[in-house]
């Protein structure tokens, strides 16, 4: 099966015709259409999009074979993929999210810091979710150059120069 990577999720109902709110997880929010048909991490459930309005949060859409408040309610919560090659390629010195996620992260003398656990915004830049081995705790790293100097997708691992003290 082809690797998939979630674009959008489903917050459920929005009004009574059937349409759904919808959030976009893709460099262009209203591009999310264009990347249909999007289907359940499963492959169960397939769906054409078509984005009708933005809203506060994402947008409102109707979904192929959604007709009903009852089935858009049953939906919230679903997460929506597509394969990962109908995604576009990226410049050299860009990511997908998906990409970075499970990569092990080693400090520039080779020792093992952790592995990426998620990819965070809140507004400024990017922060990788470190997960320290051995350990529940998390570090959030900071997903600059100076930071982050080098990753290597062949290879499966990022070489980051951390902040001081930041995995102590």
């Amino acid at each position: 099966m082809a690797e998939l990577v979630c674009v959008g999720a489903i917050a459920g109902a929005f009004g009574v015709q059937g349409e759904v709110r919808l959030k976009s997880f893709t460099a262009e929010p209203a591009a999310l259409a264009d990347y249909a048909p999007l289907s359940t991490e499963d492959g169960s459930k397939t769906f054409e999009v078509e984005i009708t309005r933005e809203i506060k949060g994402g947008f409102a859409a109707r979904l192929s074979g959604v007709a009903t408040r009852e089935q858009a309610d049953a939906l919230k919560g679903v997460r929506l993929f597509v394969p990962r090659e109908r995604l576009p390629s990226l410049p050299d010195d860009e990511y997908y999210h998906a990409d970075l996620i499970g990569l092990e992260v080693v400090d520039t003398g080779g020792a093992v810091l952790g592995t990426v656990k998620a990819v965070l915004n809140h507004g400024a830049s990017d922060l990788l979710e470190i997960l320290v081995p051995g350990q529940s705790r998390t570090v959030l790293l900071p997903f600059t150059i100076a930071a982050v100097p080098t990753i290597d997708l062949a290879k499966g691992r990022i070489v980051a120069d951390p902040p001081a003290g930041s995995f102590e």
